[in-house]
C-alpha cells in the first residue's frame, strides 16, 4: 500500500508547488504574468515587462537549479549528427519535451530512468530523495527502438529535440496508475491516458532541446516568469486550468491580505493549457 504522507512531506510537498509555480513555465503550457499588486491597501492592475525587470531573488528552484536545455546553433547541428530515428511527438509528448527543454521540470535532464520513475510513482521521490508528484516519461510502441539510439523528436515539421535513449522497460501500468491516481478505473482521465494514450514501453534518456513549437497562445520560459517578478517583493502565485472567475479572483485578493504577505506583495497568475496542464 502506498505509504501516508507525513506532515515534513506534506510541508515539503507544499513548497515544490510554489516553487514550480513561480519558477516553472507556463506548462505544459501556461504563461506567467503579475496581475497584482498591493501598496498601503490600495490594490492596482500592473503588467510586468521581463525585459524591463532585473531577475527577482526568489526562492530557489526545485531541485536548487532552474534547467535549459536548449542547444545554441551549432550544438543543436551536432546533436542532430548521427540521429538513428525519427520519433513524431504527440500534443502530449511535446508538451513534455517543451517543458523538459526550458527547465518547466528543472531539475530533470531528460526523461527519467526506470528507478526514477518507480521511486516516484511508489513515493513521491526519485531515487535520491528529491519530491517529485508524478513520473516523467516517454512512451513508444517501437519494439526495435533499443538503449542507444538517438532520437530525433519532431512535432508538427519542427525539429524539437534530440533523445539518447539510455534505458527500456515493459511499466507496470496498473500499480503505477493505482499510485499516483488512488485508482485503475479507466473513468479516472490519467488512468485513461496512461492506459489508451501511451505506448507499450517506457524509455529514459536525456534531451537536448532545438527548438519550440509555435503556440497559439504566449508562453514565457521559467526564467522569463522569474525575472517578471518585482525584486524583494512577496509573491502570492495563483496557478489554475480554466478562466478565472469571481470567486478566482477574491481568492488571490484577499490572499494579498495574509499577515504574512508584505503590503506590497504581488499576485501571480499562472495559467495552464494544453493537454497536460
Amino acid at each position: 500500500s502506498r505509504p501516508s504522507a507525513t506532515a515534513t512531506d506534506l510541508r515539503a510537498m507544499a513548497k515544490l508547488v510554489f516553487a514550480l509555480l513561480a519558477a516553472s513555465l507556463p506548462g505544459a503550457l501556461g504563461f506567467g504574468r503579475v496581475a497584482t499588486s498591493r501598496v498601503s491597501s490600495v490594490r492596482s492592475a500592473v503588467a510586468v515587462a521581463p525585459s524591463h525587470v532585473a531577475m527577482a531573488s526568489t526562492t530557489a528552484p526545485h531541485g536548487g537549479k532552474l534547467s535549459n536545455l536548449m542547444a545554441s546553433a551549432g550544438a543543436a547541428l551536432a546533436a542532430k549528427a548521427g540521429c538513428t530515428k525519427t520519433v513524431e511527438l504527440t500534443d502530449r509528448q511535446s508538451c513534455d519535451v517543451e517543458l523538459l527543454s526550458v527547465g518547466g521540470l528543472s531539475p530533470l535532464q531528460g526523461f527519467m530512468s526506470q528507478a526514477d520513475y518507480e521511486s516516484v510513482h511508489k513515493t513521491n521521490r526519485m531515487t535520491d530523495g528529491l519530491l517529485f508528484g508524478l513520473p516523467i516519461v516517454m512512451d513508444t510502441n517501437d519494439e526495435k527502438m533499443q538503449p542507444g539510439d538517438k532520437l530525433l523528436m519532431t512535432y508538427k515539421g519542427k525539429n524539437m529535440a534530440v533523445m539518447t535513449v539510455t534505458e527500456k522497460w515493459f511499466p507496470d501500468k496498473v500499480r503505477e496508475c493505482v499510485n499516483c491516481y488512488g485508482t485503475a478505473s479507466l473513468e479516472h482521465p490519467g488512468v485513461r491516458m496512461v492506459a489508451m494514450e501511451r505506448g507499450k514501453y517506457y524509455i529514459a534518456g536525456p534531451i537536448v532541446g532545438l527548438a519550440q513549437p509555435v503556440r497559439d497562445f504566449p508562453c514565457l520560459t521559467p526564467e522569463q516568469v522569474r525575472a517578471a517578478l518585482p525584486e524583494g517583493k512577496d509573491v502570492v502565485a495563483f496557478q489554475c486550468r480554466n478562466p478565472i472567475h469571481r470567486a478566482h479572483y477574491e481568492l488571490f485578493m484577499r490572499a494579498l491580505t495574509a499577515e504574512n504577505v508584505d503590503p506590497t506583495g504581488v499576485v501571480l497568475v499562472h495559467p495552464t493549457c494544453g493537454p497536460t496542464q
